[in-house]
């Protein structure tokens, strides 16, 4: 029997300790909410990298499983359809991050006929890592935890990066959400197993499923699935924001840090959110696309808090509705937690793969605080888990001083919030960053296409 060592809680340096407010949801079962009666709309842009190519047009039949987003290049992730029905439209509709993007939206005839070879299961001990991918590629699986980088993708580092480490991020330190903590208690063998398969893949590397330890459930539930497991170990985590980041995960598990402008297969590791395991479990193990989500509504102006399972393309209100609807207008919607999250103005987006969570705020909970001087009182370097200097970073932003602002790391900002958090003169830190960073990237751009003229 594999011997469990109780390690004492791991975190990183820097960081914040807000309210968690998960009492609202954490002790209730996910909802199953898999009928939605309303039109369901598929952005064509749910991943990082190329958006998808549309390859239905109106009038079409659709059925469930069915690609209706092609994947545009290597990073990118097609999108299938999550019931069967017909095609009303190909058009630009409201996206979660508050643009408009080119969408299929489909009329579900609520009958859910499937694709042919829906569930076509493999069995993964008897295949190869280049088949395994290629499987998980097709089901569009990618990640969950908000970024939606192509999991395929991530799972195919250059072959002089050696990976020994492979790390399931159950942290979830954002306020409010707990659909991850859910999926730990609830769908515990599918994690496992999710990551069994992962470790197929890399034969020399080891799992580690790390939890923080205001989740002693999930901690205790995945300590005894894993008992016998001898390439896999549970990593207790302090409670601490961002503790789910990437980079303070790989430092609190493994005390490894990545460099700057680096990827975690630098130092030897992949990380994937709980919700990504499963998803490639459900595509292996179940022969089943990326067609649903968890996710966690919660905020005073709801009626209930929920956790609910969901199809993709499922209208937001829809959801609400179906939890019990508004209690009062609401005073800000935020896609995702309260520190990362986007501030959306409508509630007519769809649920896409990377909707975490949605919190619809009363006028209790909005803390809008009037912005004053920098006080220079550090508080905002010991919070900031990258070590940066956010005082220095946003006056180089607002001057747009943007050579200072690369030369002291800026873009190496996680756009986490912990500065502004902390910040006890309310400067709006993290958005000058966000701003900032986006001018760089955009300079960048437009830098190469002159280049790549030049030389045309």
């Amino acid at each position: 029997m594999k011997q469990i060592f109780f390690d004492a809680p791991r975190t990183f340096r820097g960081g914040i300790h807000p309210p968690d407010f998960k009492k609202f949801t954490e002790g209730n079962p996910i909802r199953m909410y898999m009928d939605p009666q309303e039109d369901l709309v598929f952005p064509m842009v749910q991943h990082i990298g190329a958006p998808c190519k549309p390859v239905v047009k109106k009038g079409d039949e659709c059925l469930r499983g069915q690609v209706i987003g092609e994947a545009q290049g290597w990073v990118s992730s097609p999108i299938h359809s999550s019931v069967s029905g017909r095609v009303k439209d190909v058009k630009p509709m409201l996206h979660p991050n508050g643009s408009k993007v080119m969408s299929v939206i489909i009329e579900n005839d609520h009958a859910y006929r499937e694709v042919d070879g829906l569930h076509q299961s493999h069995d993964y001990r008897h295949m190869s890592k280049e088949e395994i991918l290629t499987v998980i590629q097709e089901a569009g699986v990618v990640g969950m935890g908000g970024a939606g980088f192509p999991a395929h993708v991530k799972l195919s580092p250059p072959a002089e990066k050696v990976i020994d480490s492979i790390i399931v991020n159950g942290a979830e330190s954002e306020p409010y959400l707990s659909s991850d903590f859910r999926l730990l208690i609830e769908e515990p063998s599918k994690v496992v197993e999710g990551l069994k398969i992962v470790l197929h893949m890399f034969p020399n590397a080891k799992g580690y499923i790390a939890i923080e330890d205001n989740k002693p459930t999930a901690l205790a539930v995945m300590r005894n699935l894993t008992v016998e497991e001898e390439r896999i170990q549970v990593v207790p985590l302090k409670t601490k924001y961002p503790q789910g980041g990437e980079k303070q995960l790989i430092d609190a598990v493994l005390g490894r840090e990545v460099p700057s402008g680096g990827l975690p297969a630098d130092v030897g590791c992949i990380v994937h959110n709980a919700d990504t395991i499963v998803a490639i479990y459900r595509a292996i193990l179940e022969g089943r696309p990326l067609m649903r989500r968890v996710i966690t509504l919660a905020g005073g102006a709801l009626s209930h808090s929920v956790t609910f399972k969901a199809r993709l393309g499922t209208s937001i209100r829809e959801l609400i509705q179906a939890a019990g609807g508004l209690v009062c207008p609401p005073s800000k919607i935020i896609c995702g937690g309260p520190m990362m999250g986007t501030a959306l103005f409508s509630l007519d987006v769809p649920v896409t793969k990377g909707t975490a969570g949605l919190l619809v705020f009363d006028q209790k909970e909005d803390h809008i605080l009037r912005e004053n001087a920098c006080i220079r009182c550090g508080k905002c370097i010991s919070a900031c888990p990258i070590h940066l200097m956010p005082f220095m970073l946003n006056q180089f932003a607002l001057e747009m001083d943007w050579d200072s602002f690369e030369k002291y790391h800026g873009m190496d900002c996680i756009e986490c919030g912990s500065c502004a958090y902390i910040c006890p003169a309310k400067r709006h830190l993290t958005q000058t960053f966000k701003a900032g960073k986006r001018m760089i990237q955009e300079k960048r751009r437009k830098a190469a296409a002159e280049k790549g003229g030049s030389h045309a």
